[in-house]
């Protein structure tokens, strides 16, 4: 029995060890590869005869995510937002994984409706780096308040790198109408969304805070009393009926 137990907890730690080796090759990236594709994620490329090249792992990706998601805390302490009972971390976490996760599988279906040459692990990598532009341009707009600088940096900083996960699009797909059709619907998410988290993403989580724990009501505080005042004709006699009855 002891042998059977021990050779159950051995596979089971063999499994495990198995299917973590598997995740390797995608985390498995230089700092200065890192770097290099976050630069080059903000520069269009010119040559689409070609299929372009992308890079294949997730680790980058997955650390811009993580990096927009302390960005939005950021922004909601700098901003006018009422933040009760935590840090919203779990909605940020939410909003900025549910974004990336899900319209990276949108658009890898319609790639694959369109006949794009792109695989769902080079999707995740290109709108992950794609995402590189989001927290350049919400760091800067969330400490300085312009509205002005807000929409250079989303048609400059965050049009860049739309343009470069489009060009990149473009040269895996074959059709004028496929193409329209797949960087068009990329292009618009995700402009939209840096929209909605400069904009709307505060008020929303407001109103859900309000909705789950009720309206923002001020803490309970002490009030004195006001006493009336009783004449001294009145005390007196109090007292003497007092004295009387003992």
């Amino acid at each position: 029995q002891v042998w059977q137990a021990g050779k159950r907890q051995a596979s089971r730690a063999f499994s495990l060890y198995a299917n973590i080796d598997i995740l390797r090759p995608y985390f498995d990236v230089e700092p200065a590869q890192v770097r290099a594709r976050l630069l080059e994620s903000m520069i269009p490329v010119k040559m689409v005869n070609f299929p372009q090249k992308i890079a294949g792992e997730l680790y980058g990706p997955l650390m811009l995510v993580f990096t927009l998601v302390a960005i939005l805390l950021h922004g909601m302490k700098t901003s006018d937002t009422i933040i009760r009972e935590g840090t919203l971390m779990g909605t940020a976490i939410g909003t900025c994984f549910g974004y990336w996760l899900g319209v990276s599988s949108f658009i890898y279906f319609l790639a694959y409706l369109c006949n794009a040459q792109i695989t769902m692990v080079q999707m995740l990598s290109l709108l992950g780096y794609g995402l590189f532009g989001h927290c350049i341009t919400l760091f800067v707009t969330y400490n300085i308040h312009f509205h002005s600088l807000f929409y250079i940096f989303w048609l400059g900083v965050g049009g860049l790198s739309t343009l470069r996960m489009v060009a990149v699009l473009v040269s895996r797909t074959v059709g004028h109408t496929q193409r329209l059709i797949l960087c068009g619907t990329l292009a618009a998410l995700h402009m939209l969304f840096l929209l909605y988290l400069h904009f709307a993403y505060h008020k929303v989580v407001e109103g859900i805070l309000d909705t789950l724990e009720g309206p923002n009501m001020p803490p309970f505080q002490r009030v004195a009393r006001d006493i009336p005042v009783v004449s001294n004709a009145l005390v007196n006699t109090t007292a003497k009926a007092a004295a009387l009855t003992l």
